[in-house]
């Protein structure tokens, strides 16, 4: 059984620094991409970054060069490192899994498995 759980979310001022986690289990193999995404109060669920199983990254405009992805398979743990905070990134953070061993074939693809969420609270 496949599961997700995540951790890490909290209450930060704006500027500052928060890592996510994403423990996984139930994965009889590696070919997966996993990402993260983010919903915001009142506003639809988005991509935020995402990593194909040969650690390309990719991710969305607004979270270039203050969020950085990375995963590790000894630890079973996807992570969401996010630095230079604002206030617009608070938001309930989910991570999910796409079972696809090719590249990250982009945002519209429904994903297979998600975790329940962490929240991060930006203030101003």
């Amino acid at each position: 059984q496949v599961q997700l759980v995540e951790s890490g979310g909290g209450s930060v001022q704006a500027g500052g620094s928060l890592r996510l986690s994403c423990a996984f289990s139930g994965f009889t193999d590696y070919r997966f991409c996993m990402a993260w995404f983010r919903q915001a109060p009142g506003k639809e669920r988005e991509g935020v970054a995402a990593i194909d199983r040969h650690g390309a990254a990719t991710y969305v405009d607004s979270v270039k060069g203050r969020f950085t992805i990375s995963q590790d398979n000894a630890k079973n743990t996807l992570y969401l490192q996010m630095s230079s905070l604002k206030p617009e990134d608070t938001a309930m953070y989910y991570c999910a899994v796409l079972l696809w061993g090719g590249s990250w074939p982009g945002w519209d693809y429904d994903m297979d498995y998600w975790g329940k969420g962490t929240l991060v609270t930006i203030s101003s």
